[in-house]
């Protein structure tokens, strides 16, 4: 564990992990699942599959950076052995991020198992659209029910500069040929940047309107060196949404996808808008996800450094789960109440970039 002290709540149950005890809400929830000490029931994990991907965002990375030895990332086989326990805890929604989670060997195979895993209600993955375009119908057929694909704007020169070495156009076929493959529901993720898109932001909603498509717009978090001031960059959601206002009329929705998107609906649309601000809306409180990063750490919050190493008990016992089972558990007892992000961006308050984290 990156912090080895637990909260006085959390104490050991019979796998050797925590449960809270003393949670007036933790009854609620049928024995054997996940619920943290604040009582927040988790069933939402977000599995990274790579650290590895083929564009280099200048929010997401540094322009120069290393990567794992393949032999300290989770084999494919060790990601559907990790997934199967979660969900044999109660998880019902398996996110697949990386990196870029489609430029890793055979992970269609992957999908398709984590599909068929009994309690498996939802399958998605999180990719930057540069492979859609060669494996849209692949996915479709592997049981993945939704895309959330990132676009952070619609000018190609921009599109190079964000990401240093992508194609905008690649992209955009890779959007129609998901649709084409008969994805109900696409969502864009769109990362806003002051001076680096925030004056698009209506033309990357008219684009989602356009194309029948949702959209949700990301305030930026300190995750990793990257070596820019994020302060001066900072863009809130509530400006995005006055600028929005300004085109749009954005009427008040309860729908939520599982995460911590709150939506409004463009009256005469399909779309649906989100805001994820994790500055200036902290959705803490709702929190019902973990993520695993490629190298197998267990991160029950994003916006802090505290995991539980699952990659050594993996190896150390391949044909038995109840260590790993255990250690799952017992990360629940280290998951923090919210990760209070400060307004005070520019030195990172989590270490690790995004893309070790998975997005």
């Amino acid at each position: 564990m990156g912090n080895e002290s637990l909260a006085p709540e959390a104490v050991p149950d019979s796998l050797g992990g925590f449960h809270p005890s003393t949670s007036p809400t933790a009854s609620r929830y049928a024995h054997g699942t996940l619920v943290d000490k604040y009582g927040r029931h988790v069933t939402y994990l977000r599995l990274s599959i790579t650290d590895r991907c083929d564009f280099r965002c200048n929010y997401c990375m540094a322009e120069k950076m290393t990567f794992l030895p393949r032999a300290q990332v989770l084999t494919l086989e060790e990601c559907l052995r990790v997934a199967r326990v979660f969900v044999d805890l109660g998880v019902t929604k398996l996110r697949v991020t990386g990196g870029e989670p489609l430029v890793r060997h055979n992970a269609v195979w992957l999908l398709e198992q984590l599909a068929d895993l009994p309690g498996v209600k939802e399958l998605v993955i999180t990719t930057n659209g540069s492979q859609l375009e060669r494996f849209a119908s692949a996915l479709h057929a592997a049981g993945v029910k939704r895309l959330n694909i990132s676009l952070d704007t619609l000018r190609p020169d921009r599109f190079r500069a964000i990401t240093r070495v992508g194609d905008l156009a690649k992209v955009l076929r890779g959007i129609d040929a998901a649709q084409r493959a008969g994805f109900a529901r696409l969502k864009i993720n769109t990362v806003m940047v002051r001076g680096g898109n925030d004056d698009e932001l209506l033309d990357l909603a008219q684009f989602a309107v356009d194309r029948d498509i949702d959209i949700a717009f990301i305030e930026e978090m300190p995750l990793g060196d990257i070596g820019q001031r994020r302060q001066a960059s900072f863009f809130s959601s509530q400006e995005a949404m006055a600028r929005l206002q300004t085109r749009f009329a954005l009427l008040p929705s309860t729908e939520t996808t599982g995460g911590p998107a709150r939506y409004w609906r463009l009256p005469g649309t399909s779309t649906r808008v989100g805001f994820i601000a994790p500055h200036s809306h902290n959705f803490c409180d709702t929190c019902n996800r973990v993520r695993i990063t490629a190298r197998g750490d267990l991160y029950p919050c994003l916006g802090n450094n505290d995991a539980v190493r699952l990659l050594p008990l993996l190896r150390a016992h391949p044909t038995d789960d109840g260590p790993l089972r255990a250690a799952i558990v017992g990360g629940m007892g280290i998951k923090a109440q919210g990760h209070a992000f400060s307004s005070q961006m520019d030195a990172p308050q989590v270490v690790r970039f995004m893309s070790m984290t998975g997005g």
